[in-house]
């Protein structure tokens, strides 16, 4: 909750917002400048390809903040939805938090060491996606997720995993 505490004190236009299941936050294409943090519920950010394929990117459940960086930072077209996969609440903010006049120092390294970290992570999942077996995939997803997998359909988890729902369910017969 220390985030949350720090992004509304910076944050005066912060909007906390009750979310409804299938509730679409953000439509592919726009220009961003928004984040959700997640205070109750699950979201996920995903693409659609051009044959109408989705393709799960992350997840985010209580405590994470999900965005569309690449449009919040360079003022580009959103190329992720984000949407609700269950009911829950969520804070509305600007990224531009991470990046106030207002923070200390303390808090400005702090803020830097979480998008580090978050790079971090999206370097080694794109290293599994293009390395790691769909067996080993499903293992760090478990490790990553600990608590989602459960609240979310198969076909979810394969899309994130970039496997068929087919595939998965042979994958969870063997483990």
């Amino acid at each position: 909750m220390d985030s949350l505490l720090e992004i509304l004190s910076v944050d005066t236009e912060a909007v906390t917002k009750t979310i409804k299941k299938k509730e679409i936050l953000q439509k592919q294409g726009i220009v961003s400048k928004n984040a959700f943090y997640v205070k109750k519920g699950l979201l996920r950010s995903y693409s659609i390809d051009e044959k109408g394929k989705e393709h799960i990117f992350m997840f985010g459940s209580e405590g994470w903040i999900i965005a569309d960086l690449e449009s919040n930072v360079f003022n580009r077209p959103t190329e992720l939805y984000i949407d609700c996969i269950e009911d829950g609440e969520i804070v509305s903010f600007s990224l531009e938090y991470f990046n106030s006049e207002n923070l200390s120092i303390e808090k400005l390294r702090k803020n830097s060491k979480l998008l580090t970290r978050r790079i971090g992570s999206l370097q080694r999942r794109v290293i599994q996606l293009m390395s790691s077996s769909a067996k080993e995939r499903y293992k760090i997803f478990l490790e990553t997720y600990p608590h989602i997998p459960n609240r979310i359909p198969q076909k979810m988890i394969a899309s994130y995993l970039g496997i068929t729902p087919e595939a998965l369910s042979k994958i969870r017969g063997e483990l």
